[in-house]
């Protein structure tokens, strides 16, 4: 990475522990324009005079901690007794952002002119490799915790093209740019998925899915029908049928939602830090996936929409049925570093699933091994008493992500197993553009602190 071996911020170290939560609030502001820049037209058209400046590794080291830092071991403070929903967790590890069911849905990339990093998830990672790093957090030795997690994908910077509709016509001038660090979360879908599905599918919840392109016919779970003399509620009136689409929607947008934290996160490092930082769009089906080297899928765009047969040959005979990309994994290596629940890195859907329980409730799994939280006083004694996830919601499950995979060929079935939304840039900041065309307090003193402190070369 740039200036590898400089283990100092920007701000001094005493001042970043000193710079207040209500200060980075208060002075945080999207800014793009950095040394080495050029603003190609219109009224605040500019060239900088400046050479690029690569941003420091302890710079780089503390914003990779404020979006995933991990920090300690989550609370978990919920009701553990069957039927009260305790049993939804599926990690017990905290970091910098909340997470739904402490899964750590969200991974990172990072990216610059030197390397392209990948930034593992506490699953990803060894018990005491865990505690080592929480330690490490409590002094603030980001750098250390940087170069112990992360791995490295390839030399030199990756990024989608910056045309549509991989991008946007408002960043195409700025993203990218030589001496910026790019930040891009990665969303996996399918293990929320899959342990949401045990949730709303056991007694307690007993949700029924349709699918609603199939003439809203059961998924997969018609047997499982209370009309039928199963546990899942299929009538309408009770509020507790939903629809193939409507359940992907919600674990994408809930997933999602870790992504602003992590944005929120980055903006107000990059602010306490004096640096330049913006988020801008990243939200593309495959873009940054192959960028990044991801193992990809395909197929044809008719199987991809799930059209019927008949669309499908309208599209085949009018040319209009490309094949498709999808990512599946990310592998380094010989090392998985992510992973779809799903084909081809289980066997079948049915593996997935078990996975997933055994993820939880395994010999080793979050709620089985011993001292699994050392938030709790006695943690073997909590869970103990943890109940598993029922054999009825686990059928249920199976034969709902069986009967999406045998009809799509994929899971989800709307969306990729993985995604990506927002992605965020840092860099430091061309002080005389802003003297220019903005108001003094456009730029905060932590901002000014930063041009002085290291002034920029003339390019």
């Amino acid at each position: 990475m740039a200036n590898q071996n400089s283990t100092s911020t920007s701000a001094n170290p005493d001042e970043l522990s000193r710079y207040t939560l209500l200060d980075a609030l208060r002075d945080r502001r999207s800014r793009r324009f950095c040394a080495g820049m050029e603003m190609p037209g219109g009224p605040l058209a500019y060239k900088s005079r400046h050479v690029p400046k690569p941003l420091t590794e302890a710079e780089e080291a503390a914003l990779v901690y404020a979006a995933c830092g991990i920090t300690g071991h989550a609370l978990a403070d919920l009701c553990y007794e069957r039927g009260g929903g305790g049993n939804i967790m599926a990690g017990l590890v905290a970091r910098t952002i909340a997470s739904g069911d402490g899964i750590q849905t969200v991974a990172l990339a990072v990216t610059n002119d030197d390397a392209t990093w990948f930034i593992p998830r506490p699953q990803e990672l060894n018990a005491a490799s865990i505690v080592e790093l929480i330690a490490l957090a409590k002094r603030e030795e980001f750098v250390e915790m940087f170069r112990r997690t992360r791995v490295k994908l390839r030399a030199g910077r990756v990024a989608p093209p910056v045309e549509p509709l991989f991008n946007i016509n408002c960043n195409r001038w700025s993203v990218y740019a030589p001496g910026t660090t790019y930040f891009v979360p990665i969303n996996d879908l399918t293990f929320i998925y899959i342990n949401g599905l045990l949730e709303i599918f056991n007694e307690t919840t007993g949700a029924f899915i349709l699918d609603e392109r199939a003439n809203f016919q059961p998924a997969g779970i018609g047997r499982f029908a209370r009309s039928r003399g199963g546990h899942l509620e299929d009538d309408l009136k009770r509020g507790r049928v939903a629809t193939i689409k409507h359940v992907e929607l919600m674990v994408a947008e809930f997933v999602a939602l870790e992504q602003g934290m992590m944005m929120q996160n980055l903006g107000l490092m990059a602010q306490a830090l004096g640096l330049g930082g913006f988020p801008n769009f990243a939200n593309h089906e495959f873009g940054w996936f192959q960028a990044l080297g991801f193992r990809m899928g395909e197929m044809r765009a008719s199987r991809y929409l799930g059209a019927n047969r008949l669309v499908a040959l309208g599209m085949k005979l009018l040319g209009r049925d490309p094949v498709v990309p999808y990512p599946l994994g990310l592998e380094s290596e010989g090392r998985v570093l992510l992973k779809a629940h799903c084909p081809p890195y289980f066997a079948s859907m049915t593996d997935a699933v078990r996975a997933v329980v055994e993820k939880k409730f395994g010999r080793e799994g979050v709620f089985r091994r011993a001292g699994a939280n050392p938030m709790w006083r006695d943690s073997d004694a909590v869970t103990g008493k943890i109940p598993a996830v029922s054999e009825a919601a686990i059928a249920a499950t199976t034969a709902y992500c069986e009967y999406v995979w045998q009809r799509y060929g994929r899971f989800p079935a709307h969306l990729a197993p993985f995604r990506t939304v927002v992605g965020f840039q840092a860099g430091h900041l061309d002080l005389e553009f802003y003297e220019r065309f903005y108001q003094p307090e456009a730029l905060s003193e932590t901002q000014r602190r930063d041009f002085v402190r290291e002034p920029l070369k003339p390019d």
